[in-house]
This record gives structure tokens, sequence and C-alpha cells, in this order.
């Protein structure tokens, strides 16, 4: 129940505004000056409401001795210097007597709503603060401490960083946290995929386009890359990149500068670049497919990613922090790991890695009949660890028959091999039901090369 202290030295307002609060359901404790309501413990209280004109000392210093309890100012005076002045020294609000009881009593629930949720919110983020010193990231190995300790210091820097991992690592949680602790967080923060772009539209989207600069070009287009002028550009899979949009990219590096398609106008921008793959771009190089001057241009600070199987020590806990995150999406009530799932979870290889994780739990959160999930519910030892991790695509090779049934690999294999000729990534993608960028990392795992 909270507990609002009333300073008041007319004894009858006192009462009658302590009758109204306690009908309310607040306890209410009344005192007639602040010297008083100094003897009561200031800071013991959820709300502190005080008379502006008291004997001794005004109501209004209560506002700097109680912070950071809320103090709302009465006040017999109903101008609006009276207002401008309380609300100066910090008052929470200000309301004029005589008072209408309902706005009194609306006044004082919003105020005491608003500040447990300012007090909660500071007491999680202080928490997550101390657990996870980035954002949405778990650690407690050798290897991943040496990753936050990376990220703190080159944070704050303009620094160009290139973010090395395996596909679901959480390179993307590793720029935002770059980004949240930079002196640019007030600034955009803009996201590219570079795989899950049509590669004959990359440059458009990324830089821009005039209007008529090529077929279908119907108006003026403004690209990411400007988008995020004075925040930071994330490029995820930059290793996918056309050489065209490699060398205009190498450009806005080097000159600070774009040019949108079909524009001969350079336009000065300010962006700081985090760039990620999980391709070896030393061995793109060699194959001429990225950018030697690009790549020395990119990887100013690295910060490699380690395999979650690389990090035994910390999938538990990562596992029970995925699992308070997808009890809350899926609104379910709150569950727990057993013991034989948490030794599952442990001997598992995660070749997905955080991403197949947070998958796992999903499907087992909804699976779940009782208030602990099981070894069985996570259906580990049905998973292989090759196999592509999306019901539609099974479902499409469940249509086999026991005898000739493809293994999911299989049958991807065999099924874009067979089609890619006639069908452009687009198509392949919605008959598999997946989407392009699924598609794309499937390729890459299989090493199926698309057909020129």
């Amino acid at each position: 129940m909270p507990e609002i202290l009333i300073v008041e030295d007319e004894t009858i307002i006192r009462d009658s505004l302590t009758r109204l609060l306690e009908r309310h359901g607040y306890r209410v404790t009344g005192v007639g000056s602040v010297a008083e309501a100094e003897s009561e413990g200031l800071s013991s209280f959820d709300l502190i409401i005080a008379d502006l004109r008291l004997p001794g000392e005004d109501g209004s210093a209560l506002i700097t001795r109680a912070a950071p309890v809320p103090v709302l100012i009465m006040t017999s005076y109903s101008s609006v210097q009276s207002a401008v002045e309380a609300m100066k020294m910090g008052a929470v609000d200000y309301i004029s007597k005589p008072f209408n009881h309902d706005e009194m009593v609306i006044s004082v629930a919003r105020i005491l709503e608003s500040s447990l949720l300012e007090r909660q919110n500071k007491i999680l983020q202080k928490e997550l603060s101390k657990e996870y010193p980035v954002d949405g990231m778990v650690g407690e190995s050798t290897v991943m401490k040496e990753v936050f300790e990376r990220i703190s210091k080159v944070a704050t820097t303009d620094t160009t960083v290139l973010i090395l991992g395996e596909t679901g690592t959480g390179k993307e949680l590793v720029a935002r946290a770059l980004h949240a602790q930079s002196q640019r967080n007030t600034k955009p923060l803009i996201s590219v995929n570079c795989a899950s772009i049509a590669e004959n539209l990359i440059e458009s989207e990324l830089f821009g386009h005039e209007k008529g600069a090529f077929t279908g070009a119907a108006k003026k287009h403004r690209g990411l890359v400007e988008a995020a002028d004075g925040g930071t550009l994330f490029l995820d899979e930059v290793g996918e990149l056309s050489l065209e949009a490699q060398a205009r990219l190498l450009r806005v590096l080097q000159e600070g500068e774009i040019r949108r398609v079909g524009s001969n106008q350079a336009r000065l921008i300010n962006i700081r670049f985090i760039v990620a793959t999980h391709r070896d771009l030393q061995q793109l190089i060699q194959e001429q497919k990225f950018r030697e001057d690009l790549f020395y241009r990119l990887n100013v600070m690295e910060i490699n990613l380690p395999p979650l199987r690389e990090r035994a020590n910390d999938i538990v806990e990562l596992a029970k922090l995925v699992l308070n995150k997808m009890v809350q999406r899926i609104q379910r009530q709150p569950l727990s790991f057993s013991k034989e799932a948490m030794a599952e979870l442990s001997r598992y290889h995660w070749p997905g890695n955080v991403r197949e994780l947070e998958n796992v739990i999903e499907r087992a959160v909804i699976l779940c009949n009782g208030v602990q999930i099981e070894a069985a519910d996570l259906a580990l030892k049905c998973i292989d660890r090759t196999a592509l991790a999306n019901d539609a695509l099974a479902d499409k090779v469940e249509v086999a028959s026991e005898s000739d049934k493809l293994s999911l690999d299989d049958y991807f294999l065999t099924f874009v091999k067979n089609n890619q000729g006639e069908m452009n990534e687009t198509e392949l993608a919605k008959q598999l039901g997946i989407s392009r960028k699924s598609l794309w990392e499937r390729r890459q795992r299989l090493n199926i090369p698309r057909k020129k």
C-alpha cells in the first residue's frame, strides 16, 4: 500500500485530505511543518503533498530534501508564477487550493504510477548493466569477456569495426551495443543485410537514386547510407556486396560523400561504419570477389564472436535468459528447465548458435505442458545437426514416402540445383517456404553456388 505524507498547517484541510486519500486505499501521515515532516523520515514515503506556505520553512524546501521521493505542491496563491517557481525547483506537479477532490485523487494516482515505473526502470537498468555488459548478451566465459572488453574500448570512438563470426552468433547485437554506447546514440542506427537485397537493387537501396536513373525509378529515392547520416550504418554480410557496390562503398569511406545512382552531385555525410560477415574476406580477396583496398578500410578494429559450442559455460545461463524472454512473448506462466533438460542443452553442439538456441526454446515453451521444460520438450536428439531448421521446408520433405524420403539437406540441394535455371532467388525461396536470407545462408552452408 503506497504511503503518503501530507504537510499542511491548516488542520481542517489536512484532515479532510487524509480521509479522502485513505478512502482510496492509501496509508496517510499528516504533519503541520517541514521540521515535523523531516522527523517522520522523508525517504520512507512514496509521495509527499506539501503546502507551499508553511510556518517556519516553505513546503518547497522538501523538494530537494526528499528527492527522489516526488513532491506535489499545494498553494492558495493560484498564480502562474507560483506554479512556474515550484516546477522549476523540481516539484512533480502543482495543484491550487481549494482543489477538486477528483482532481486530487487522479493526480496522486498518476504521480505514484509514474514514480513506480521510473524506479522499476532504474533498478532494471542497474541490474542489466551489472549482469550483462552488452545489452542482450550474456557471458562469463573468457572469450566473451574479451568481446565485452573490446566493445567497451571501441564503442566511444568513431572507428570502423569489422565483426566476424558464424551465422547466429549475435553480430547485430554487438553492432547495437557499439551504437548505444557511442556518442551517436541519439542518432539513427540503420541495419542492412546485404545478402537479403536483390543484387540489381543493392546500389539503389544503399546509395539512393534519382528519378529516371533506371527503368522503374519513378521518383527520387533516398538510400540507406544517406538515412544513417549523423548516426551508425551497420552492414551485415558485407562480403555479399557486388564489386560495383564495393567500389561505391569505398568512396564513401575515403571521401565521406555519396552520389545517388543517376546523379552527378555528391553529398557529404557523417557516418560511423560497422560491418559484419561470416565469410573469410581474405579468401574472397584471393578469389577476386572482394576488394583488398576496401578490406583494409573496413578492418580497422576487429571483433571475433565465438560460436556457442566454444562457450560451454555460458549455455545454461543464456538459455535461462532466452526462456524468460520467450515466456513473456508467448504469455505463458513462468517456466524452468529440469536437470535433464539443462544437461541436454549443455551437450548439444549448436551448429546454428544462439539463433538455433532461441528457436529450440521457443518451440519447447509452446509444447511444454507443465511448469518445467523437460529434455523431451527440447527434442534435441531428433534434430539433425546439419538439418535445416525450417518447418515449411520440413513439411515438403514429409510428403515423400518412408522408403525414399530425403534428408532435409538432400531435399534442399536437389530442389535448388534442379530449379535454379528456371527460377530466380525470390521464386526459389517462395517455393521452399523460406526467406531470401535463409536461402542464401543455406546455399553458403551447403556450398551451392548460384547458377550464372
